[in-house]
């Protein structure tokens, strides 16, 4: 095992120093993926991008746990909820971690835009460990007086309600949602009151942080998913601001059994943010492919590879966006 680069200090769980360093592990894991853009291989591209991230994260001085990760022990090779990694095991940082090494896998083998290596951390018990199922999820951008979404309204009624603080009429109102069968009578609800519905393939994870971002006009995501991306999401909202609801949604025995497994009982809870991501926490993510959050990995002819960054904490509500050279070895 290799030296660990960062040593933060003991009084500090989440040190300043490792928020760039979260950044060298997205970083990693986007390079990684970005060998195998349209490459038509999905499977191929996660395993790099989950060997790259791995790799990384035991450089750092920490005692990290995966609590949203590829799957479970039976179902992953490596990066599943419950496995620990760093350099530091039981004697650094406890820090839980949320990540998906390649959010848009077929994305990334088709090249298309949006694809992104992500991951949140936060101190030991700050990130809901839950199950990798999917979940229903409903976000809006800050400003808006809190509580004003809610999963247990329809959704003409988010969208009457989130007009009516905006000062706008609901056909005015521009609304994400992942571009699946599933969504189809969502989908026709918000046009029969006259909303733009925005359409994206995949990469949920970017279109809940849209509603974060005038220039990309959208002012609610709604719709089901993974539940690691609604992690992941409600960890980003926590550093940018905005609400996030989420719901487990569980399509069998077997997965409410699962459920039962990281110690979730009650089925039908809605998630506020602050429940899914507490305390102090860091996000980061770098782009695989181009697209409207961040621009993806760049080889140029001299060997040098750019990629393009963000990372956000709580705690001081910073956001840096960074952009990196990554030059091959002399």
């Amino acid at each position: 095992m290799t030296e660990p680069t960062i040593k933060p200090a003991a009084s500090k769980v989440l040190d300043r120093v490792l928020v760039l360093e979260m950044v060298r592990v997205t970083e990693a894991a986007a390079i990684g993926a970005s060998k195998l853009i349209g490459r038509g291989d999905e499977k191929a591209a996660d395993h790099a991008a989950v060997e790259a991230m791995r790799a990384a994260f035991n450089e750092l001085w920490m005692d990290g746990t995966v609590v949203i990760g590829e799957g479970e022990r039976d179902e992953a090779p490596m990066l599943y909820i419950g496995e620990k990694v760093g350099a530091a095991p039981g004697t650094g940082p406890k820090i839980d971690i949320a990540l998906d090494p390649l959010e848009g896998t077929t994305i990334t083998a088709k090249a298309g835009p949006n694809a992104l290596a992500v991951l949140a951390v936060a101190e030991e018990g700050g990130l809901l460990n839950a199950p990798d199922v999917y979940m229903d999820k409903l976000a809006v951008g800050p400003g808006y007086p809190e509580g004003i979404i809610s999963l247990d309204k329809s959704p003409t009624e988010n969208v009457k309600a989130v007009a009516a603080a905006k000062g706008v009429e609901p056909n005015e109102i521009i609304v994400c949602v992942l571009d699946r069968p599933r969504h189809t009578d969502l989908i026709a609800e918000l046009r029969a009151i006259g909303c733009g519905v925005v359409l994206i393939g995949d990469g949920d994870v970017a279109g809940v942080i849209a509603v974060t971002n005038e220039e990309t006009t959208i002012d609610l995501y709604m719709g089901s998913g993974g539940a690691p991306e609604g992690v992941l999401a409600a960890a980003a909202l926590r550093c940018v601001g905005g609400q996030f609801n989420g719901r487990l949604l569980f399509r069998n025995d077997d997965e409410r059994a699962r459920a039962a497994k990281w110690g979730i009982t009650d089925l039908n809870k809605i998630y506020t943010r602050d429940e899914l991501a507490k305390g102090d926490c860091i996000f980061a993510a770098t782009g695989v492919t181009d697209g409207s959050l961040l621009k993806g990995v760049k080889i140029h002819k001299n060997g040098v590879m750019t990629t393009e960054s963000v990372v956000m904490r709580a705690s001081s509500g910073t956001v840096r966006w960074v952009k990196g050279e990554h030059r091959k070895p002399r």
